[in-house]
C-alpha cells in the first residue's frame, strides 16, 4: 500500500449516531411526490450511520497490526461489510490522486488509503455485535453482509467458468447491489413485508416495488452510489442488476444474485436463471453445478491487494496455458499466429519473473490473478 494524502472520513462515527426510527410524513402538507422525495432524502442521510460489525473491526485492526501487514487479509474483512467497505471505497475515492472516482474496487482501495487512515476509519465507525443488535440497523447490518458474501461466492464461481470476470469489481458491486432495500427499509413504513409479496421471486419483488412505490431498489441504490461519488461502473451495475438487455458484468452479478438468493431458500425462478446463464454462455450442466456447489462452503483464495501487471490479452493467455492448452490451440481459439502467442508468453514470464509455464502460472494463483 502507498502513501496518499489525509483522507478525509465519510460522517459514520460513534459520536455521530443517525437515528434508526423510520421516516413518517411531516405535520406540513406536502404534495405526494415531494412528502417520497423527502423521505428517500431522510433515508439517504440515514443510511451514512450504517454499522459495521463488531467482527470485521476486530479482523480489519488485526489485519492492520500484523507483521507483515497481509493485504489480502485486509481486503477480506473490507468486502463483505458495508459499513467498513463503502467507508473505505468513498475515501480512496476523495483523495487527491490519479485515480480518484475511478477506484471500484476493495483491493485497488487499500493501494492509496493507507494503513493508519484505514485504523482511523476502523475505530470511528459505529459497530453492532451478533448479540447486541440495539440502535440502528443492527439486524440489517448482519443480514445484508450474509447476502454479500453469498453473491460474491457465486461471483467467484461464475469467473472460474468463464475465465474473464472481473471478480474484483464486481465482488464491490455485491458489496453495494442492496443498498437500495436498505433506503427503502428506512423510507416506507411496512417494507419490505406489507409492500412485497409473500414468496415472491427477485423478478416479481421489482414489479411490485414499481407499483406499490414508484420506484425499485436498484434504481435507488444506482443513485446513491452516484450520491456517494464512486465510479460510475459500480453506479451502473447497482442501477442494471436485474434488468434483462445488459452486458455479461451485470448478467454475472445478477445470476450471482440469483445463485444466493437459491442457497437461501428464496423463491427463484428457473427461467430467469436459465435465460440469464445461457446469455453468458453458461448452460444447464454448469447452471446445476453453481446451484449446487453454493450450500458448500469454499476457502476463498488469498488475493493481492497489488494489481495484475499482465494486460487483457496476455491474461486470457495465461488462462489458457493454465488450463493446459498448447501454442495452437491457444492461437485458434483467441485468433492470433502462434508466434504473437509466444510473443505473449515472453512477455508474461518477463512481467511476472518466471522461467516457465508452470512457474507464471503459479506464481499467478500466488496473487489471485487466476
Amino acid at each position: 500500500m502507498t502513501n496518499s494524502a489525509a483522507p478525509t472520513f465519510p460522517a459514520n462515527d460513534k459520536a455521530a449516531q443517525p437515528s434508526g426510527s423510520r421516516a413518517t410524513s411531516s405535520s406540513v402538507p406536502t404534495r405526494p411526490n415531494e412528502q417520497h422525495g423527502r423521505r428517500l432524502t431522510a433515508a439517504f442521510e440515514a443510511l451514512e450511520g450504517f454499522p459495521a460489525l463488531a467482527e470485521s473491526q476486530t479482523r480489519l485492526i488485526a489485519a492492520l497490526d500484523a507483521d507483515p501487514i497481509d493485504p489480502s487479509a485486509i481486503v477480506a474483512a473490507l468486502e463483505t461489510d458495508l459499513g467498513l467497505g463503502l467507508g473505505v471505497l468513498r475515501v480512496a475515492n476523495r483523495l487527491d490522486t490519479t485515480s480518484a472516482g475511478r477506484i471500484s474496487s476493495i483491493a485497488a482501495a487499500i493501494e492509496v488509503v493507507t494503513p493508519p487512515s484505514l485504523r482511523v476509519l476502523a475505530e470511528r465507525t459505529r459497530t453492532v455485535d451478533y448479540f447486541d443488535r440495539a440502535g440502528s440497523w443492527g439486524r440489517e447490518a448482519d443480514a445484508h453482509r450474509r447476502h454479500v458474501a453469498a453473491v460474491q461466492t457465486a461471483i467467484h464461481r461464475i469467473g472460474a467458468i468463464l475465465g474473464d470476470v472481473d471478480v474484483e469489481t464486481l465482488s464491490s458491486a455485491a458489496l453495494l447491489h442492496d443498498v437500495g432495500k436498505l433506503v427503502l427499509l428506512h423510507a416506507h413504513a411496512g417494507y419490505p413485508e406489507k409492500v412485497l409479496p409473500r414468496e415472491a421471486t427477485p423478478e416479481e419483488r421489482i414489479v411490485a416495488e414499481r407499483r406499490e412505490l414508484g420506484v425499485d431498489h436498484a434504481l435507488v441504490g444506482g443513485v446513491l452510489v452516484r450520491r456517494w461519488g464512486l465510479p460510475r461502473e459500480l453506479a451502473r451495475l447497482v442501477e442494471r442488476h436485474h434488468a434483462d438487455d445488459v452486458d455479461r458484468d451485470v448478467a454475472t452479478l445478477r445470476l450471482a444474485d440469483l445463485i444466493a438468493h437459491h442457497g437461501h431458500g428464496d423463491e427463484v425462478s428457473p427461467q430467469a436463471l436459465m435465460r440469464v446463464a445461457r446469455s453468458m454462455g453458461i448452460e444447464a450442466p454448469q447452471l446445476r453445478g453453481l446451484l449446487y456447489d453454493q450450500a458448500v462452503p469454499t476457502q476463498r483464495r488469498a488475493r493481492s491487494a497489488a494489481p495484475c501487471p499482465l494486460s487483457g490479452r496476455e491474461m486470457e493467455v495465461l488462462r489458457r496455458l493454465a488450463a493446459g492448452r498448447v501454442y495452437k490451440q491457444i492461437a485458434g481459439e483467441l485468433g492470433l499466429s502462434t508466434s504473437t502467442v509466444r510473443t505473449h508468453l515472453h512477455n508474461i514470464y518477463g512481467k511476472l519473473g518466471a522461467v516457465d509455464r508452470a512457474q507464471a502460472v503459479l506464481i499467478a494463483v500466488e496473487r489471485g490473478w487466476l
